[in-house]
Formats: C-alpha cells, structure tokens, sequence
C-alpha cells in the first residue's frame, strides 16, 4: 500500500551539493556524500539526487558519484541527471539505485521511456517535469535545460502520454517556488492530480512543517519534497541539514 513520504531531493553542480532560487544563483551547500551520511542518521524516508549539469554538458550519468552514494545511502534513492539511454538506465540500478529519473530526455523521446521500463521495470523509472507559469494568457508549461528551455508539448498532453506509458513515479517541480521556502503552488498540483493517478512527487516551495501537513492532508498518499528547507536554518539561511523527527513525520503520515 503506499502511503505518504518526506523526501530531500539533492542538487548536484560541480561535483557539489548546491541550491538554487527559481533554477538560478545556485549556492553551495556542502558536499553530497556528507549529506547522505546525515540523511542516513535522520533516517530519511528516500532521497532525490539530480546532477543539474549532466544535460546541460551533454555528458552522461556520473556513475562513480552513483555508487559511492549506492554504498553510503541506507534509504533507497532516486539519481537523475544525463540519462538517455537503456544501457545507462541498467547500470544505474545495477549500481544500487532504486530508481532512475529522466527529465528533457523523456519530453523529447518519449520512446525512451518504454524501453527503460522494459529493461528495469515501470516501477523503477520516474519522470520529473519542470513546471512554470507562462508570461502571458495564463497556465504552466514544462522547462528543461535548467529552465532555459520550453519544452515543445503542453503540460495536459504530456501528462496523457505518461498515463499510457505508464511509470513509477512523476516529479512535478514548481521553478516560480524553487527554493523561496514560501509554499507550495497547488493550483499547479491540484492540476496534475486531476489529470493522473500515477503516484506522485511534488517539489518546490517547502519552507515549514505546515506546508508538509498541508500537502499530505490535501492529496492523501503524496511524495513531498523540499531541498532548502533540509539544508538551510532561519532568515539568514545558514547551511544546517535537517529532517523532520520520527515522531512528526509520524503524526503527518497519519493525517
């Protein structure tokens, strides 16, 4: 049965674990393997790790990042970052990974998503989609590249494509909320919810333990995840990693 869970979702830039303000000015926070030593003490219910620059550089995986976190991590975690191909997808998990997500690669071809899934199992691909609201007339469109792309499919036909498809999971990231800590966008999520059942992820916005209440309450058995909020303390965001305690994340799971 699923149910609900807290997952801090790591950007990688630069061999460094960084954060960013709506996919820009990314500040370094620490390395990512001290992180996941920390993660692993709190015990964390899974991590989300993206290497932001893989696309961008046209480069693959990191597979050497990816097994020193498969051999540091107690949780299962999701790596992203480059992945367009079967081959890679394979040794991804191989490596320990429980799971492998595609972004621009997945927009562009979507093909690769079926074979993926053939290779390694529907459950163990994710999709994470970029979204942001459009300058003019209104609703979202999906980004890539950092946000220096718009994708060339609305955010509906693209959801369609995923339900046939069907995978493991679906990342839907806010970048107007990415790292302002100030909530999370649920027009935005109250309209992917509408038009999938496939389980779900959301990020981008998360600044207080009321916003986590508010997302589980809201859609039930939801992923909810946050980056600034795990890796940064009071007004003038000093780097501190966080999780909420055993005791509130059980009072939130059973909401």
């Amino acid at each position: 049965m699923l149910r609900s869970r807290i997952t801090p979702c790591l950007l990688v830039h630069n061999k460094g674990l960084v954060k960013t303000t709506n996919f820009k000015d990314p500040k370094y926070v620490g390395d990512p393997l001290n992180a996941v030593k920390i993660f692993n003490e709190k015990e964390v219910d899974e991590l989300i790790v993206l290497d932001i620059d893989a696309t961008i550089e046209g480069r693959g995986p990191d597979f050497e990042l990816i097994q020193n976190l498969a051999i540091e991590c107690r949780m299962p975690f999701c790596y992203g970052g480059g992945v367009t191909t079967v081959e890679q997808a394979k040794k991804i998990i191989s490596l320990g990974a429980e799971k492998v997500a595609l972004s621009a690669a997945a927009i562009y071809d979507t093909e690769i998503l079926k074979k993926i899934a053939n290779a390694v199992g529907s459950q163990s691909v994710v999709v994470v989609i970029d979204v942001k609201k459009k300058k003019l007339f209104g609703g979202y469109e999906i980004v890539t590249h950092n946000g220096k792309k718009t994708a060339p499919v609305k955010l509906a036909d693209f959801l369609e494509t995923l339900n046939q498809i069907g995978i493991g999971e679906l990342v839907v990231n806010s970048v107007d909320n990415d790292g302002k800590m100030q909530g999370l966008d649920f027009k935005l999520f109250d309209f992917v919810r509408d038009q999938t059942e496939m389980p779900m992820t959301i990020l981008g916005g998360v600044g207080t333990l009321e916003h986590i209440k508010e997302a589980i309450s809201r859609y039930k058995t939801i992923g909810v995840s946050a980056g600034s909020f795990f890796v940064f303390k009071g007004k003038y965001r000093a780097v501190l990693i966080s999780y909420p305690k055993f005791e509130e994340r059980k009072l939130l799971y059973q909401l």
